[in-house]
């Protein structure tokens, strides 16, 4: 059964929430319980195996290199592989659907957000066993993202143990308070990083499977390869008010699924 490894009093949200604004994220440790990982850790298995299929998810393969720039797109599902960088719209599937709607993250999401939620994107982010690729410093917001306004909170869930070696995520504490480093979002620039001194500022957070962090959309964050013997799985729901629009023109415009609605 997917749920909480302890009742959610027991985790000190307003502490979490206050570190995530001031620093832009914030760790809460030992959130999903063992039941809960052991199911979704097979679950992502058995998403990449092709043992369980949803119409619909986005796929990215890991490159030969590790580099970023040497990553492939818009190829979606090239056949069972545990390399899998990226899957997204994992709302699609129960067992992570009913991750992403659990009590705590409820409880959360009314303090930040408020309102009727949905969810931008639900994605499992992947560094096989001695792979994965390097992500350089981004923010996760901006023209790219399509939206009229962009989202501020995510939540990221440990699948499995993220040690410095297997590519934990590292931060820039406090750079969301300069808002995007250029309208368009998504990767910061060799040149903007050296400017501020990113390399000396970086904190690195190692999380043990089941911790869960607060993420805010423009702090820079970064991850290296994995370097270990073990896969690196994590599971992140980046939510958002309800009001929120999509301002794409190329296509339709998207409709966002709604979070934590109860039968």
């Amino acid at each position: 059964m997917i749920g909480l490894r302890a009742p959610v009093d027991s985790y000190d949200v307003s502490a979490a929430i206050a570190e995530y604004r001031a620093r832009g994220f914030a760790r809460i440790s030992g959130v999903a319980s063992d039941e809960t990982l052991a199911l979704l850790r097979e679950r992502a298995q058995q998403i990449m195996l092709g043992e369980v299929v949803h119409e619909g998810l986005f796929f990215q393969l890991d490159g030969a290199t590790g580099e970023y720039e040497t990553l492939a797109f818009g190829r979606g599902y090239e056949g069972p592989s545990l390399s899998y960088r990226k899957i997204e719209k994992l709302e699609r599937d129960p067992l992570f659907r009913a991750w992403i709607d659990n009590p705590l993250f409820e409880h959360i999401a009314a303090q930040v957000i408020g309102g009727d939620i949905v969810s931008y994107r639900s994605i499992l982010m992947n560094k096989a066993a001695q792979g994965g690729t390097i992500l350089p410093w981004h923010q996760d917001g901006g023209a790219f993202w399509g939206l009229d306004r962009d989202p501020e909170l995510q939540l990221w869930t440990a699948l499995d143990d993220a040690p410095i070696e297997a590519g934990c995520v590292e931060f820039l504490p406090g750079s969301h308070h300069h808002g995007l480093a250029r309208p368009l979002g998504g990767m910061v620039t060799k040149e903007m990083a050296a400017s501020v001194d990113a390399e000396a500022g970086a904190i690195a957070m190692p999380a043990r499977a089941g911790d869960v962090m607060l993420i805010h959309n423009y702090v820079w964050h970064r991850s290296n390869v994995n370097r270990t013997e073990f896969a690196r799985r994590a599971f992140s729901v980046c939510l958002m008010s309800a009001s929120t629009r999509c301002v794409r023109k190329k296509h339709a415009p998207r409709v966002f699924p709604p979070a934590f609605q109860r039968s």
